[in-house]
């Protein structure tokens, strides 16, 4: 059996802040988010587009990623467990400009592997008819076995006779789109990181609050406290990247989206996903660290690269390992600003 290859697990460079997400239906609107900053452009399937636009919206994705792209683009495909995720995921999973697929609704390890399977038979041809040899099967109906041998070159005067066809040369398996699995349900957060350890395409986990809040009767935030944290914790034991948080929805709260993303930091998030580009500098502003931050990340980093091990700052500050490792993720966002 074969098995598909698989990049390794990895956290993208630069870590991407900003998450657009746009209706695959609109064209149009898709164009303009790829020039408007974002760090990935989502193209949604599920939510954002009427049931009656997702043929269409489909087709105008597959268009769009036929060729590498600007910026990296995600695809949100419709739920796993509908009649369309695994057409759309079959479709986009081998073309070049595509850069992730985001799973909605997973509920556990097995949404992840099955999504990993349709992904990776996308681009493998499916054959009219399987050769077979004289004295194999017995052939399809509408078929005989002289259908499927060849006749073999004899020499002038003699009775060509057949032999079976040589089988097609097996292409190799399509490598596996990263992954991107949104937890959306209570079982989803049960399930938090045997999803994020199920499959080494799966490069992240997210939330998505509004169906969450809609399950779990929430009004607000302090009862999507421990969801949240559940989240961040199971994204980092599994190895990824801290999770993003989920969008904020009124696109006109800025102040409101900026209290909201501090939050988030404080929490462990990293980045967030926006529904207009009005809301990118402001996610970008939250989460890029502060002056003060900055020096002091430098002076850790300074001051371990002189000493090693263990040490004490001048203030007073202990520095082991952990802390110096926090203090290069600061520097590393800081670069973002150069």
């Amino acid at each position: 059996m074969r098995t598909a290859p698989q990049a390794p697990r990895q956290t993208p460079a630069p870590t991407p802040l900003t998450w657009l997400y746009v209706p695959g239906d609109r064209p149009d609107v898709v164009a303009k988010a790829l020039g408007c900053g974002a760090d990935v452009v989502v193209v949604d399937l599920e939510d954002a587009v009427a049931p009656d636009r997702k043929d269409h919206a489909l087709r105008a994705t597959a268009e769009l990623l036929g060729d590498p792209l600007p910026v990296p683009v995600h695809v949100r495909v419709n739920a796993l467990d509908g009649p369309l995720a695994e057409h759309e995921i079959r479709t986009l999973a081998a073309l070049p400009g595509l850069a992730g697929l985001r799973l909605p609704k997973v509920q556990g390890p097995a949404d992840v592997h099955r999504a990993a399977g349709w992904a990776t038979t996308a681009a493998e041809p499916v054959p009219e008819h399987v050769p077979y040899a004289a004295e194999g099967p017995v052939p399809p109906a509408g078929h005989t076995r002289a259908d499927h041998l060849t006749p073999v070159r004899t020499p002038p005067g003699s009775t060509a006779t057949l032999a079976p066809a040589a089988p097609p040369a097996a292409s190799p398996l399509p490598a596996t789109p990263a992954l991107y699995a949104l937890l959306e349900s209570a079982l989803g957060i049960e399930h938090a990181f045997a999803i994020a350890t199920a499959h080494p395409a799966l490069r992240g986990i997210a939330l998505g609050e509004a169906d969450l809040c809609g399950e779990l009767g929430v009004r607000d935030d302090t009862g999507l406290a421990w969801p949240r944290s559940r989240a961040v914790v199971a994204a980092r034991a599994a190895g990824l990247a801290p999770p993003p948080q989920s969008v904020h929805p009124d696109v006109h709260d800025l102040d409101g989206l900026a209290r909201s993303c501090a939050r988030g930091r404080a929490l462990g998030f990293l980045g967030r996903a926006a529904i207009h580009p009005r809301q990118l500098p402001v996610i970008e502003a939250a989460y890029l660290p502060s002056a003060e931050e900055v020096a002091a990340a430098q002076e850790i980093v300074r001051a371990a690269t002189a000493e090693g091990g263990a040490l004490a700052l001048p203030d007073g500050r202990f520095v082991d390992a952990a802390v110096v490792a926090g203090a290069r993720r600061v520097l590393d966002l800081a670069g973002r600003r150069s």
